[in-house]
């Protein structure tokens, strides 16, 4: 189908879906390096416009990528839920936007229709949306995931610690584990991007986890971020994995390019339900995404980089996860140039994100020769606890010294909940005031001769090398 819009006797004509919903794209380096962003701010305008007066029935019947030859655009359509699309069903994309941003949008109404839209729906309301509309939107969604704790509840942010060696040291990766421990993170999971793809290194990392959480009784989940081929086949060799961790995308191709495919994402999440690890729940996906992650692998059939990554939310949603991490600004400025741009495709991501039910977080971060710095990650943050993110980053210093970017360090996330008064997971709140790490208002407890003590039960094999090496932080 053509849609037309006419600007001071300019008339633009966009040839389809994909195409219209590509030129209302707020800007991006994306979508100008794949040359399917608009031509100018008028042609944008002009898109926008014509996109506010397509109905979202037109989505059901219009698809970006044709169904018989993507299985993300199937799995989309053959799991629509159209009983929860009928409230929605009169609606246009601009009175969808209107819809959201009343009264009549309550929590309990976007849950039921959460599975009733379609991500390419869901990231076409919000490019006709300001940032403040995103960030009002996404407070109203609270979706929650269970495993060894509760997350997502509303008044709490979780976060992920973030351990990385490049080296995959075993006392290194303790030593971070430590500093973010005493620092009130490691709610989300402590997860570990391993710096090697040995399946002996991984089963090391698995262990280490596994003691570290046993011991210490800490109600988390551990995850080391490998392919999710290695994980089936350490799980067929009995290592503790809670976690099943994978990338996706939102396209059939783009997650071939992961050399994965929902066949394998469906094998692997009965492999992680089998082994019964979790307490409270049995949410045992890890999913991350980013915008770009399509076009980086040619994958993205002509789709804007931001609607693809709506669709990878389909895929993520289909499989129950415990966390979906955008990691917004990791990819580089190849895809989103500056802070500017970050910024507003994390907002864009979480109100997608929750918008289709998911829980979802954000890795708030850009790689070191972007236009970006940390005053753009403490703005993006400062605006996603408004919105009610699930988790952040807490990486030691905010400086990742394996995978080479800048993200949110675990004051980072102190801040946030000082200012916002968010607390952690219950579970996890409820450990640290017990184990002595935080009084009474879980704020972290700056006790040094508390330091010794908990380092000896953190210690991996309880040498005197080890201890010395924590001792010295």
């Amino acid at each position: 189908m053509v849609y037309r819009h006419t600007v001071d006797a300019t008339s633009y004509v966009f040839d389809g879906l994909r195409d219209l919903l590509a030129k209302a794209s707020p800007p991006r380096s994306g979508d100008r390096l794949a040359g399917i962003a608009a031509a100018s701010a008028e042609e944008m305008i002009a898109a926008r416009m014509a996109l506010a007066d397509v109905p979202l029935k037109q989505f059901l019947d219009e698809q970006v990528i044709p169904y018989e030859d993507d299985e993300v655009t199937r799995l989309i359509l053959d799991s629509h839920d159209v009983a929860g699309f009928v409230p929605l069903s009169s609606l246009t994309v601009g009175g969808l936007r209107d819809w959201l941003l009343s009264d009549v949008a309550t929590s309990e109404s976007l849950r039921k229709i959460s599975r009733g839209v379609t991500p390419e729906m869901v990231a076409a309301v919000s490019k006709l949306m300001r940032n403040q509309d995103l960030i009002l939107a996404a407070r109203k969604c609270e979706v929650t995931a269970r495993f060894r704790n509760t997350i997502g509840l509303r008044g709490r942010m979780s976060t992920r610690l973030q351990p990385n060696h490049p080296f995959d040291d075993a006392k290194g990766i303790t030593a971070s584990i430590l500093d973010g421990l005493l620092l009130g993170s490691g709610d989300a999971c402590i997860g570990i991007n391993p710096a090697s793809d040995d399946p002996n290194v991984i089963a090391t990392l698995l262990r280490l986890l596994d003691d570290v959480i046993t011991r210490l009784q800490i109600p988390t989940q551990g995850c080391v971020l490998t392919h999710v081929t290695t994980t089936l086949g350490l799980i067929g060799q009995g290592l503790p994995v809670d976690l099943v961790f994978q990338s996706i995308a939102g396209t059939e191709a783009a997650n071939r390019s992961f050399g994965v495919d929902l066949s394998l994402l469906r094998e692997a999440r009965e492999a992680g339900l089998s082994l019964r690890r979790g307490t409270v729940g049995d949410n045992v996906m890890y999913f991350e995404t980013g915008q770009g992650s399509a076009l980086s692998a040619n994958a993205h059939h002509q789709v804007d980089q931001q609607t693809c990554e709506a669709r990878a939310y389909a895929v993520a949603r289909a499989f129950d996860p415990l966390l979906v991490n955008s990691v917004v600004g990791f990819i580089g400025p190849e895809y989103l140039y500056d802070g500017k741009e970050i910024i507003r495709a994390g907002l864009e991501d979480h109100f997608c994100g929750k918008l289709l039910g998911l829980p979802i977080g954000v890795d708030i971060c850009y790689t070191n020769h972007a236009e970006a710095d940390q005053d753009d990650m403490d703005t993006l943050l400062t605006l996603l606890a408004a919105a009610g993110a699930n988790f952040i980053m807490g990486v030691p210093g905010a400086d990742d010294v394996m995978l080479n970017y800048q993200s949110t360090s675990f004051h980072d996330a102190l801040y946030v909940r000082d200012l916002f008064g968010l607390k952690r997971a219950p579970e996890f709140d409820d450990w640290l005031t017990r184990s002595g790490l935080a009084g009474r208002d879980f704020r972290p407890v700056a006790d040094a001769e508390r330091l010794p003590e908990f380092a000896s039960r953190l210690l991996v094999s309880g040498s005197n090398e080890n201890m010395a090496t924590i001792s010295s932080l």
